[in-house]
């Protein structure tokens, strides 16, 4: 039995003590979760979405749970580069482990000038491209649905980065293999999938849409097998790695992500049901690894048997 497996993992350029990571959103600037576990057991840490200016969000009620899950419209509520330069990164920058910033623009320029801004910021590893905002100068129409303004995104961001750059793939096209082959050949070192699938509930009583924006993203266990399948089809389709995220619960969870080929995964919803849920899925995979007398992750990273 291997007693001490190896966890650890390389996406792309990044090397991980362990495949497992918090996704944006769920996780606030990552010091909100300081006090409830040690931060530097973690993969790596997402932070929510940095915008070039702050931005308010939009209206309460603006998450609402549903069967299996929960569906959120927060706008994207952040407080803007320059004050997370300011007043989150130098506290970031002294966790051992990867910080992963989340940005977004609604307009080419916009994502440029967010990933410029963060050029030379020491302590991240990272940056995560969220596509999934509409673009403004296109009629409303969402960078990620379409090849093209995908690859325009990634290309203008890795001109500016100077450091890794994951883009996150929505799930709201028709193939998302399209999407990740442009995203690829504009230059990304690697994706994240699976963002939010769009939904709407409504207020039989009111006859209204739960949230008040009309519409939410659909996260947590509802959306796994989707997650899951994508997944699988994005990795029989890029070079490039992959990192697995949608519903993500328990090991057993990851683990499904991990078989069908993803390099590491992200937990999200489970972070509001239990805070300390992406530790006990690292112990989770150490276990599942010795049970299986596995010596690395990595043996079961990709080992999916389809007849």
């Amino acid at each position: 039995m291997a007693e001490h497996p190896d966890l650890r993992v390389r996406v792309g350029p990044l090397n991980l003590k362990n495949p497992v990571l918090t996704a944006s959103g769920t996780f606030g600037y990552g010091r909100e979760f300081s006090s409830l576990m040690d931060l530097n057991r973690l993969g790596g840490i997402v932070v929510k979405g940095v915008s070039l200016n702050p931005r308010e969000g939009n209206p309460p009620p603006r998450i609402v749970e549903t069967p299996c899950g929960m569906l959120n419209a927060i706008g994207l509520a952040n407080i803007g580069l320059e004050a997370f330069l300011k007043e989150k990164l130098p506290w970031l920058r002294k966790l051992d482990t990867a910080v992963i910033v989340n940005i977004y623009g609604h307009s080419v320029e916009e994502y440029g000038a967010v990933a410029a801004g963060l050029r030379g910021a020491e302590g991240i590893s990272a940056l995560e491209v969220n596509i999934s905002c509409p673009n403004v100068t296109e009629g409303g129409m969402g960078f990620g649905t379409d090849p093209d303004m995908s690859a325009r995104v990634t290309a203008r961001v890795v001109k500016e980065a100077g450091r890794p750059v994951i883009v996150k793939l929505s799930p709201n096209v028709t193939d998302i293999r399209r999407i990740a082959a442009a995203v690829e050949d504009a230059g990304a070192d690697a994706l994240t999938l699976i963002n939010t699938l769009t939904g709407m509930t409504i207020d039989i009583e009111r006859r209204v849409p739960i949230p008040a924006h009309g519409f939410g993203g659909l996260s947590g266990p509802a959306i796994r097998p989707v997650a899951v399948y994508m997944v699988r089809q994005v990795v029989k389709t890029v070079h490039i790695p992959v990192i697995g995220v949608g519903g993500i619960m328990t090991h057993r969870d990851a683990l499904e992500f991990l078989i069908a080929g993803a390099r590491a995964i992200q937990v999200g919803t489970a972070n509001f049901v239990d805070p300390r849920t992406a530790p006990h899925i690292i112990e989770g995979l150490r276990g599942f690894c010795r049970d299986h007398d596995l010596s690395s992750i990595e043996e079961i990273i990709g080992a999916l048997k389809e007849g």
